[in-house]
């Protein structure tokens, strides 16, 4: 079992840029698939981006070229830039840890952190 805990949230503009970061403990970090998800007031969970088995990365068609994300096993950290953030992307963002690399969906994760919340102001 791996333990995700996500910070960096918080407020922004629109327009702006935010970095959030996912610290892993628990388990050797490399030898999962990690994704990162954001849940909007009232509305389902949706995948944003995610690690593939073969190093590259796949993201959410409404992030693509704003949204990168990053990992370093050795400090057991998975890193979401954000930039040209919209207000509809106000959400809580959570960092999720399972077996499926790349897996646009949730039920192939099976650890998640508290989340941290994301607000874009107009």
């Amino acid at each position: 079992q791996v333990q995700l805990v996500e910070s960096g949230g918080g407020l922004v503009q629109a327009g702006g840029s935010l970095r959030l970061s996912c610290a892993a403990s628990g388990r050797t970090f490399a030898s999962v698939a990690v994704g990162w998800f954001r849940q909007a007031p009232g509305k389902a969970r949706e995948f944003v981006a995610g690690f593939r088995a073969r190093g590259d990365n796949t993201y959410a068609d409404s992030v693509k070229g704003r949204f990168t994300i990053s990992r370093d096993n050795a400090k057991n950290t998975a890193d979401l830039q954000m930039s040209s953030l919209e207000t509809g992307e106000t959400a809580v963002y959570y960092c999720a840890a399972g077996r499926a690399a790349g897996s646009r969906d949730s039920s192939d994760y099976a650890c998640w952190g508290q989340g941290t919340q994301v607000t874009v102001s107009s």
